[in-house]
């Protein structure tokens, strides 16, 4: 499916008028459908106005109830799917301010419980000393010092047991010398004390041996709920349960190459000396 970045704001306003405008043609009131779909008349109604955006299930299970044509039925659960994504680029990110950004990453970490983290080609925020997190907002115009607060300030959910990590990074992503080597050091020395957390796992893949599957982006999945991919230009973040479930399973593909543990520490030991020799 194609999606135009002017659609994925818009689908959602839509989708919600499609439903109501279904439900009002088959002569049901919101009751009916909350009882046949075994959701409240609150949520119906939040639907309908637009407040809430439902998962592609909840479509179905309205669809169902309101005996829709296999025509409708294809063109809604396609609007569905473009209205639980969302694209975000750099550009109003940057006009709304980097906080905001950090503030809802800090409200996906308090709502999840469990977070799968791909680094393809840079360490994360919640990983990141100081120094890199200053020099990841470097190249970006103005002051950045709430988000930079905000960044560090974040890094405390690493230590609520309640919460379960796994971190993969790329060699790569590893030693990209994004600073200079004594401050790289530091970096990886970071990884392997954050490895020792007992709620993280943290996995490192070393460029060797055969992989026939090739990373393409930086991507994060909040529980199974959401997935958040990262490009030059913005993120997607995605709630449809089969693109969640894509980059689950592609998870579970990088997973099986990593290693973890002390083999995990032992390679970023000596990529810390190399960066300090």
């Amino acid at each position: 499916m194609t999606f135009e970045p002017q659609e994925l704001g818009q689908s959602k306003a839509d989708l919600a008028e499609t439903l109501k405008t279904l439900r009002k043609r088959a002569g049901r009131t919101q009751v009916w459908l909350a009882k046949r779909t075994n959701m409240s008349q609150t949520k119906i109604s939040n639907i309908e106005g637009g407040k809430l955006t439902p998962s592609l299930v909840d479509v179905e299970l309205v669809l169902r109830a309101l005996d829709a044509p296999a025509d409708m039925v294809a063109q809604v659960s396609a609007l569905a799917r473009t209205a639980n994504t969302e694209w975000q680029d750099v550009w109003s990110q940057r006009r709304t301010g980097l906080e905001k950004k950090q503030n809802e990453l800090a409200g996906f970490e308090q709502s999840s419980t469990e977070f799968r983290y791909f680094l393809l080609s840079m360490v994360t925020g919640l990983l990141a000393t100081p120094e890199y997190v200053r020099a990841s907002l470097a190249a970006v115009p103005g002051d950045h010092s709430k988000a930079i607060g905000k960044k560090l300030e974040r890094q405390a959910v690493l230590h609520d047991t309640s919460k379960r990590f796994t971190f993969i990074l790329t060699e790569q992503a590893v030693r990209w010398p994004y600073l200079p080597s004594s401050a790289m050091a530091m970096q990886v020395d970071r990884l392997v004390s954050v490895s020792r957390l007992p709620n993280v796992r943290l996995g490192v893949i070393p460029l060797g041996g055969h992989m026939p599957n090739a990373p393409l982006n930086t991507f994060t999945v909040y529980d199974s709920r959401i997935a958040t991919v990262e490009t030059s230009t913005g993120a997607m973040v995605f709630r449809d349960h089969r693109d969640v479930s894509a980059y689950l399973n592609e998870f579970s593909v990088y997973e099986g190459y990593a290693v973890f543990g002390d083999e995990a520490r032992e390679r970023l030991s000596e990529w810390a000396s190399g960066f300090r020799s």
